[in-house]
């Protein structure tokens, strides 16, 4: 699995911030400062703890995670439904929050993706509704899959959505709402232009 540059060269982050970008080379921050690291292997190292500790001095927030993979896995939880849902609809993350029927789908992702990542041995420390309120509570904030649709770029669908779908197959976890919305996400990048056919 590690070709070319192997683990002991690489710490792993979760990048919180959400942001938007203005126009070429200029991002606007909108939220978040928080950015959580981890070793590949759950080691701790000294190198974690000193890349930590600059961040923080910076005035980030910059927590070591032993488990930095289910940090990955409670990022992508929010990612694979909040993006190609906003995507679709051109709605903010307060927006989707704000409706009912939207939100009840979102859910639906999130339980099934939260499936998905348990039966290959991720643990969510944080409870689905406080994930959902986190995302939501960004705001008025439209996420990077439609900040790419609106800008004629290629989404990224496949690594936000069509992996947790593949991984379900392949873990015999049913995806019935993220293959749904998938199909949805992948036909609207192919009539932008932006998804192979």
């Amino acid at each position: 699995q590690w070709h070319g540059l192997g683990p002991e060269r690489a710490i792993g982050c979760v990048v919180y911030p959400a942001t938007e970008i203005v126009e070429p080379g200029v991002c606007r921050h909108m939220d978040g400062n928080a950015y959580t690291l981890g070793e590949p292997d759950g080691a701790r190292s000294e190198r974690a703890a000193a890349l930590s500790r600059l961040l923080i001095a910076a005035g980030f927030r910059a927590p070591v995670r032993p488990r930095i993979r289910d940090e990955i896995w409670v990022k992508l939880w929010g990612n694979l439904c909040f993006n190609p849902i906003s995507a679709l609809t051109h709605a903010t993350l307060a927006e989707i929050g704000a409706d009912s029927g939207v939100r009840r789908l979102v859910e639906a992702m999130m339980r099934e993706g939260q499936a998905v990542g348990e039966a290959l041995g991720a643990r969510f420390r944080v409870p689905l509704e406080r994930r959902l309120e986190g995302a939501v509570g960004v705001g008025a904030h439209k996420t990077s899959m439609l900040q790419d649709l609106e800008r004629g770029r290629p989404m990224e669908i496949d690594a936000l959505v069509g992996a947790v779908s593949e991984l379900g197959r392949r873990a015999g976890v049913a995806t019935p709402a993220i293959d749904t919305v998938l199909a949805l996400i992948r036909l609207r990048a192919r009539m932008a232009g932006t998804y192979p056919t």
